[in-house]
């Protein structure tokens, strides 16, 4: 598939389906600070520490992040240079053709889809302990799924149902409260921040690597997808005021503060208790407690609540905007690739993804399906690097308002990193990934390949 006659056939679609341009560089880098803070620090940390690398879970975040710059670098020059809403898969598209997109693209609905509904479940439990402290019981059955002893998850299905609503709204007006919110999120980890430097006991960290290199790595691996914001901001290359300035920066901004903060994080919260004991849904807040901070660990669950909202907020609308991307090239049904005129949203497009993750949230067991996360973020992020190598071979001459530095080595590296990270997942997420990729296939062949955009104009030029 030719890059031009990609943008091409895309540009034909302009009139009847366009998303309107309001996103700043501030509002790009909070979008990505929104998706990447949130259950890396609030949950995954602790976890990761006592179950897989202990102290030296500052390692697994550093070897995380160095993997994600050479991926942010690559995705930085894609955005600049192709734009459009679709992310990895337009750039899919773009580099190597339209069945390569659709594997990307149908990758990354499993991707966005599952951590918005394993996220959400996280919400509840939050939610649910302020309610609590409220005085308010909500009885066990509306609080998890069938699988854990209960009918649905309630309070799952309403965050999402308000996420909904929000980005039918308006993509601006979502970015005013993700604003907020990452303020909110980022006032209460500098509080932790300030609060668990007094409180530092070295000996914590002794021992350093109890699980040895292995379990860093694996837990690299695991929390990989809480990286994942920096891709979302390229969900928004069509929306962006100016997206060849402003998406290098809202990429490789919000990558940076976010992994500074995960790594002092981390340390401080291996210093002020036993790895050991983190191996709870809120380990920060567990922590202060133990150190006798009440009244910080509540405003801790604020900002956790917070938190893990713009991380919906903003996984939820890359979702949105992938899909939207692969009706309107035909891969999907086109009854979709509508905007509404009032609130220029794809409002069926955000209907069909919140019913389908509420439905994810309420009933599947998510502890299983949220594995597939990491696997189908690393695969993106592999297919973004090899797709700018392919273009600089492709197109050496198109324009790039924004150059990948250490060419070729940086998407070299990206893409051996992503590597080696996959292979460190448990096999049978690697088998359930397959599984979905092979249904996809099926749906391409049986759909997509005889109703896209680009069989269609192909048709018309025999």
């Amino acid at each position: 598939m030719d890059l031009f006659r990609k943008k091409e056939i895309s540009a034909s679609f302009e009139g009847e389906s366009h998303l309107v341009k309001c996103l700043t560089a501030f509002d790009l880098t909070f979008l990505g600070i929104g998706a990447i803070i949130g259950a890396g620090i609030f949950i995954l940390t602790g976890v990761v520490a006592a179950l897989d690398a202990g102290p030296a879970v500052i390692f697994s975040y550093v070897l995380a992040g160095v993997a994600c710059v050479f991926a942010a670098l690559s995705y930085a020059e894609l955005a600049a240079s192709i734009g459009g809403c679709g992310s990895a898969y337009g750039y899919a598209y773009a580099g190597f053709g339209e069945l390569i997109a659709w594997i990307v693209g149908w990758d990354l609905l499993l991707e966005y889809a599952i951590s918005v509904s394993a996220v959400s479940v996280g919400w509840s439990g939050y939610a649910n302990d302020f309610l609590m402290v409220l005085k308010i019981n909500l009885p066990k059955v509306l609080l998890h799924g069938p699988t854990e002893g209960g009918i649905f998850n309630l309070l799952a299905c309403v965050i999402i149902a308000i996420l909904t609503a929000l980005l039918i709204w308006g993509v601006k007006s979502s970015s005013r409260v993700n604003n907020i919110m990452v303020m909110i999120k980022l006032i209460v980890i500098f509080l932790f921040i300030v609060i668990a430097s007094r409180e530092v006991y070295p000996p914590n960290w002794s021992p350093f690597l109890p699980f040895g290199w292995h379990g860093v790595i694996k837990g690299a691996s695991l929390i990989f997808f809480a990286y994942i914001g920096f891709d979302a901001v390229s969900t928004a290359a069509e929306e962006a005021i100016n997206p060849q300035r402003d998406l290098p920066i809202g990429i490789i901004g919000s990558l940076f503060i976010c992994t500074v903060l995960y790594i002092i994080v981390s340390g401080l919260l291996t210093g002020i208790a036993h790895y050991s004991t983190l191996n709870v849904a809120s380990p920060i807040s567990h922590a202060l407690l133990v150190l006798g901070y009440k009244t910080v660990a509540s405003f801790i669950s604020v900002g956790a609540i917070a938190g893990l909202t713009t991380v919906m907020l903003v996984l939820f609308y890359g979702l949105t905007r992938v899909m939207f991307a692969m009706t309107r090239d035909g891969l999907l049904p086109k009854v979709f690739a509508q905007t509404n005129h009032y609130t220029h949203t794809p409002i069926r497009v955000i209907l069909l993804c919140g019913v389908l993750m509420a439905s994810l949230a309420a009933f599947a067991p998510i502890h299983v399906l949220a594995e597939l996360v990491n696997v189908g973020t690393l695969f993106a992020f592999f297919i973004v690097c090899a797709g700018v190598l392919y273009l600089h071979y492709k197109h050496p001459t198109l324009h790039r308002p924004f150059r990948t530095p250490g060419m070729p080595y940086v998407p070299v590296l990206g893409m051996l990193s992503c590597f080696y990270l996959i292979i460190h997942l448990p096999l049978v997420t690697l088998l359930r990934f397959v599984i979905w990729m092979a249904i996809g296939m099926v749906i391409y062949f049986a759909f997509g390949y005889s109703n896209s955009a680009l069989a269609k104009k192909s048709n018309s030029l025999e």
